[in-house]
């Protein structure tokens, strides 16, 4: 018995898309040299491991006994290669990559893009959530590498200085805090504001401002998305602090308005890696196109 792996990972594309037509598109193979192959592996193991139910192809009991054994040898392939890949200096294999929702909406799409482009073989895959999560993420080996608003609370991570950014106070165009210069403390204190919820770095360094200050806030809607915030701020719901980042397009339309206060709203951003991390030649690579956008 001579069954090829490029019978078994025809086998496993059909058994999982349950189509020849899909199969095909995937695989980048006719349609007669995908029901060859599966007529071939049949022969082969002396049994049928497809039911043929109309133009569909679902796995019968010999089918589905294999499935996961020739998912494992496939995966088995795909990590040999990725090894010797990497011995030859190519960074290839999959990166899990967190950040926070600034950071994950606003910079890192153009930096994964760039960074797969200069690297096919290499995959970033991108969750973003706040940075409680983020560290939570990185701490139990689910991220290989996380950004965030701030340094880390946890004394697993290490974090390294990334770039800089600023919050802004921003309000609606028909808000009457549109047309004044400048804000002080105590409006501050009185305003309705709407901000992302507790585990957020924007929000962490905003309530740390207004505490350094000593003013006493108000929030009076909790948000969980940047987006929903900049637009409850739009419809005159209340005021917020974001980053420059998530609101220059509105500002840029006026759509939404900044207003001048005595804070101090800069902030860094932060790479973090786990303490114990060993730093692989994809993460060196990442690391190395990360440091690209600095100073930006």
């Amino acid at each position: 018995m001579a069954i090829t792996l490029r019978q078994l990972e025809i086998f496993s594309q059909v058994a999982q898309s349950g189509s020849i037509t899909r199969a095909s598109k995937q695989l980048y193979l006719t349609q007669a040299a995908i029901s060859m192959a599966i007529a071939e592996l049949e022969r082969l193991v002396g049994t049928t491991v497809f039911e043929r139910h109309g133009k569909r192809l679902l796995l019968n009991d010999q089918g589905r006994a294999i499935l996961p054994q020739v998912l494992e040898v496939l995966a088995k392939v795909d990590q040999i290669q990725d090894h010797l890949s990497q011995a030859a200096g190519i960074p290839c294999g999959t990166l899990n990559v967190g950040a926070s929702t600034t950071i994950g909406n606003y910079i890192l799409p153009t930096v994964i893009g760039e960074f797969s482009e200069q690297y096919p073989q290499a995959k970033a895959l991108l969750s973003v959530g706040n940075a409680r999560q983020i560290e939570t993420g990185l701490d139990s080996g689910e991220l290989d590498i996380g950004l965030t608003e701030g340094v880390p609370h946890l004394r697993t991570l290490t974090a390294e200085p990334w770039r800089r950014d600023e919050l802004v106070i921003i309000v609606g165009s028909n808000h009457p805090w549109a047309r004044k210069s400048k804000i002080a403390l105590k409006a501050l204190s009185e305003a309705a504001w709407i901000m992302r919820e507790i585990g957020s770095g924007t929000r962490e360094i905003f309530e740390a401002a207004l505490q350094k200050k000593q003013v006493d806030f108000h929030i009076a809607l909790e948000l969980g998305h940047t987006e929903a915030i900049k637009k409850a701020v739009e419809a005159g719901l209340g005021i917020s602090c974001l980053s420059r980042m998530a609101v220059q397009r509105e500002l840029d339309n006026g759509w939404l308005v900044e207003v001048q206060a005595p804070l101090n709203l800069e902030r860094t951003l932060y790479i973090l890696t786990r303490n114990s991390a060993q730093k692989t030649l994809l993460l060196k690579s990442f690391l190395l196109q990360l440091a690209k956008y600095q100073n930006q």
